[in-house]
């Protein structure tokens, strides 16, 4: 028997069903929800080939939500957090040099600097 075990305690997921998450068979069951949704609605109206892709097209993105991560954060928390630093609390950074080591010898520049124009006169 082999027991696999992550490098790193915190990429641990508990697999629920068919080796998903909770959360990704959650989002796996929506998809498809909204999959079986638009192809009742719309197949009155459009051929067979134009609903598949449309029921396709429709439930991507909540498959997607399920299983998109990034930097830690799961899609909501994604989301959010780009729409406060977007919208809500953007700000504007200015870049503004300070040279340290020039500011401390700036007098000692200056009086050198007299002292060369005082030789040349």
């Amino acid at each position: 028997m082999e027991v696999k075990i992550n490098r790193e305690i915190r990429n641990y997921t508990e697999s629920m069903f068919f080796g998903l998450s909770m959360r990704q068979c959650v989002f796996s069951v929506l998809a498809i929800g909204v999959a079986v949704l638009l192809y009742f609605m719309l197949k009155p109206y459009v051929g067979t080939e134009t609903v598949s892709w449309m029921c396709i097209l429709g439930a991507a993105p909540f498959a997607a939500l399920g299983f998109f991560t990034y930097h830690g954060m799961t899609a909501e928390q994604f989301l959010w957090v780009w729409l406060r630093s977007e919208f809500l609390e953007p700000r504007v950074l200015t870049f503004q040099s300070r040279n340290l080591y020039y500011e401390i010898l700036k007098p000692a520049i200056d009086r050198r600097e007299r002292e060369e124009y005082r030789r040349h006169d």
